[in-house]
């Protein structure tokens, strides 16, 4: 009986943590700000695939990375360059512990859009 409880115990852990291992989609470009091992402002690249994700950093490096098992909603762990990441709960930002900090880029803005005022001949 004992043991029953405990393998209850258990799958229910594993369950709750799958579920809470959900985390936010950081697929897109990012601009790294702070810390880059190139020019700053150089552009760095995540690709998500449900929890594992490809890193690319600013000078062109690749890494496998994954949620971190103690922290996977907030953290990751870049395998490759044996370093963790953690992310804004809105995925804007990833700051990674050796001071480098990516910021989603967004694009350029929109272009201005010109209005012409036609003006009237004065009332005679």
């Amino acid at each position: 009986m004992r043991i029953t409880s405990c393998a209850i115990a258990a799958a229910a852990m594993f369950a709750a943590t799958a579920a809470s291992a959900q985390m936010i989609n950081l697929t897109g470009t990012y601009r790294c700000i702070e810390g880059c091992r190139a020019a700053p402002g150089s552009l760095a690249f995540v690709t998500q695939n449900g929890p594992n994700l490809n890193l690319v950093n600013e000078a062109g490096q690749p890494s496998r990375a994954w949620p971190d098992a103690l922290a996977p909603t907030s953290k990751i762990w870049a395998d490759d360059w044996n370093v963790a990441g953690v992310y804004s709960p809105d995925g804007m930002t990833i700051q990674f512990d050796n001071g480098t900090i990516w910021q989603r880029d967004m694009g350029p803005p929109p272009p201005l859009r010109t209005v012409r005022v036609r003006r009237q001949a004065a009332l005679r």
